[in-house]
């Protein structure tokens, strides 16, 4: 199946587009945003594609029919291109909640998925609306994508969040709306019939809290993880993704965190992690010169701890170039936390054997693994 995704560098456009490149059975269509501004790039793209999952929008503008107006051409836009083709993808659209409320961004939803209805219902491809609850997940934009990005962002960074209006909001985690959208792909929703060859799902957010509930967890991470390097309870899956956002804003100069090392005539002691979730402890001896690792998770945290000799770790965040590199020593205990969509790896700098200690918040399962391989040096 070929799949295309407008907006694919944006917030939601980049976890769907890295969650689906991990499907042997998908082929990725390339999108850049400037195709918008040339008919015959725009043609190439939509004649390419099975599947066009249209998030490419504006949200913000000091100009309300600025927001309006960009919205619908770039439906009008894509809409034009297949016909032009002859193409007749099935195009799945992000419309929102707010779009039967009186503001022009919620106008420009309600009429984008008015045009596509008409689009399918005429001749041309199937169509979904997707309508789609407040988001959050890691890497989203402070100030822009979400108020659980902005708290995060000044929370791990030793900013005084405020809280404007205690409402309580519906949430769905970035990888749960992925799922969503995935399953509104392969058919496996339950929709309600707009018309002959249009559907529309209403996507229900899984997470209702108050603000102030948010705000009070993430303090919590700051106290506990940041302050005590303490995990806290992952067993809860709100809490496991609101967790797994705020590791993807601490500042990298947080690590390496050093240990507290205990030493008496007998030797000493090191506590390498206290937590308040189940997981597993593991530990590995590397050789000089060797380096493991060189894969991601998606869903786990991870700690390596470096004992007894010396360690560079490297990290680099999937889609990205930039590495970021730590250097630990035995000598003085320490430990790096891994993020989820962070390629990493452990390489023994030293002349002495490497002795390293993992933890990890699930036990390894052959069947679901969550470790996906890629070099962190491309």
């Amino acid at each position: 199946m070929k799949i295309g995704i407008t907006g694919q560098e944006g917030f939601v456009g980049k976890h769907l587009w890295n969650t689906l490149n991990l499907n042997e059975n998908v082929a990725l269509v390339p999108f850049d945003r400037s195709s918008f501004d040339s008919p015959e790039q725009l043609g190439y793209f939509v004649s390419q594609c099975d599947v066009i999952v249209h998030l490419a929008a504006m949200n913000r503008h000091e100009n309300q029919q600025t927001i309006y107006d960009t919205n619908v051409n770039l439906v009008e836009s894509l809409i034009a291109a297949c016909e032009k083709t002859n193409s007749r993808p099935h195009i799945l659209f992000s419309s929102s909640t707010q779009e039967n409320k009186d503001n022009l961004y919620g106008q420009s939803k309600k009429k984008g998925k008015d045009l596509f209805i008409k689009w399918s219902e005429s001749g041309g491809g199937k169509f979904t609306s997707l309508t789609i609850p407040n988001v959050f997940g890691p890497f989203g934009k402070p100030n822009y994508n979400s108020v659980v990005a902005t708290f995060c962002h000044k929370v791990a960074n030793g900013e005084s969040p405020t809280i404007i209006q205690d409402n309580e909001i519906g949430l769905i985690y970035i990888n749960e709306l992925v799922a969503e959208i995935i399953h509104a792909i392969e058919n496996r929703t339950n929709t309600k019939k707009l018309g002959r060859n249009s559907r529309e799902y209403e996507i229900t957010p899984p997470h209702r809290l108050k603000v102030s509930e948010i705000l009070e967890m993430l303090l919590e991470f700051k106290a506990n993880y940041m302050g005590n390097g303490v995990f806290p309870d992952l067993t809860d899956s709100f809490g496991k993704a609101l967790f797994n956002t705020f590791r993807c804003y601490i500042p990298e100069t947080h690590f390496p965190v050093k240990f507290t090392k205990h030493t008496d005539p007998r030797g000493s002691f090191v506590e390498i992690a206290r937590t308040q979730t189940p997981g597993q402890f593991s530990f590995s001896t590397t050789v000089p010169g060797i380096t493991r690792g060189n894969h991601y998770h998606t869903r786990k945290a991870e700690r390596f701890a470096v004992i007894s000799g010396k360690a560079q770790i490297q990290l680099r965040k999937i889609g990205t170039d930039k590495i970021i590199t730590y250097h630990l020593n035995g000598e003085e205990p320490a430990y790096v936390d891994m993020p989820i969509w962070f390629t990493h790896n452990i390489t023994n700098t030293g002349e002495d054997e490497l002795i390293t200690l993992f933890w990890i918040n699930e036990p390894y399962d052959p069947d679901d693994p969550d470790t996906y391989f890629e070099d962190v040096n491309l």
